[in-house]
């Protein structure tokens, strides 16, 4: 049995989540799949899938073992592309995290151009509004918006993401126009419930913090649907400028309280720290960290 095949294609199956589209994929069939795997686990001594007939799951070793061949297989390609260049090609596949909307909004726009200047690299970009394990996803690297927990993690600061208050004219139009944020307290504030302190939101003025304990009538995970609101009147939100620049351009919203400061969030670029970070995972963060350098809907408002 060639031990590299095998550990490729169980990678493949954990990844794809079957073993007919590893077939398709490789152009063999689904038996010989299954077969490759039967013998991998013979020889290994034990069962890396459990199977059943709607899903494909890991058993403890299995997921131990995926881990490490994702590793080592990382390793044989980066030697390969070494030694056919001297020094390691920006090639191979390239798995990405990414919140839903910063994803859509900031990072998909961008990929053509990533990809016209490392051709060799193929992208599987990875959406989740949840911050999930690296490691059991297989992801390369996460983008990520907020300050950081893990510590287990390699960690790069690439951007800032600056936020401001926003409404709709509509809706201003019904409720007296607030002229500070203590005035939010009568107003309708739409939450993004994935942030620690969703209902108290933070201003400084002049070397003075601010303080507001917030309420709404509507909270949401997606930060997309908190702009749907926004733009149908419903209420107020304190977003990342990005989700609102083209909308702030256009005057379908208005920025409220330009005199206050608002806390700005950190973007980093995360990887596995037991994972050797590739020239793919490298050359990716540094474009991005220059892109959004250079992106205006990542700037204050001024």
């Amino acid at each position: 049995m060639d031990k590299l095949n095998a550990m490729a294609i169980f990678v493949r199956v954990v990844e794809r989540g079957s073993f007919s589209a590893v077939a398709r994929e490789l152009q063999t069939t689904q038996p010989t799949i299954s077969k490759v795997l039967r013998a991998l686990e013979t020889q290994l001594g034990g069962k890396l899938i459990a199977r059943s007939t709607r899903k494909l799951s890991l058993t403890d070793e299995g997921q131990r073992y995926y881990n490490e061949c994702r590793n080592i297989l990382a390793a044989v390609d980066a030697a390969e592309h070494s030694f056919q260049s001297g020094r390691e090609t920006v090639a191979g596949a390239l798995r990405i995290g990414s919140s839903v909307s910063f994803g859509r909004l900031q990072i998909a726009p961008r990929l053509p151009d990533f990809l016209k200047l490392y051709p060799q690299v193929q992208i599987d970009l990875h959406l989740n509004d949840q911050n999930l394990d690296l490691v059991s996803e297989g992801l390369d690297v996460s983008l990520r918006i907020g300050e950081l927990n893990d510590s287990g993690m390699i960690a790069r600061r690439i951007g800032t993401t600056h936020r401001a208050t926003v409404a709709a004219p509509a809706y201003l139009q019904r409720h007296e126009h607030p002229q500070s944020p203590q005035d939010l307290a009568q107003h309708n504030c739409l939450q993004f419930n994935l942030l620690e302190s969703q209902n108290l939101w933070t201003y400084e003025k002049d070397g003075q913090r601010h303080e507001v304990r917030i309420k709404g009538n509507a909270q949401s995970n997606n930060s997309e649907a908190i702009r749907e609101m926004v733009l149908g009147g419903l209420g107020i939100s304190l977003s990342p400028v990005w989700l609102f620049s083209e909308d702030l351009k256009a005057g379908r919203v208005i920025a409220l309280f330009q005199d206050y400061q608002t806390r700005s969030l950190p973007i980093h670029a995360v990887s596995p720290a037991n994972r050797r970070q590739s020239a793919r995972v490298n050359a990716f963060v540094e474009y991005m960290t220059r892109a959004l350098a250079a992106a205006p809907e990542l700037q204050p408002i001024k």
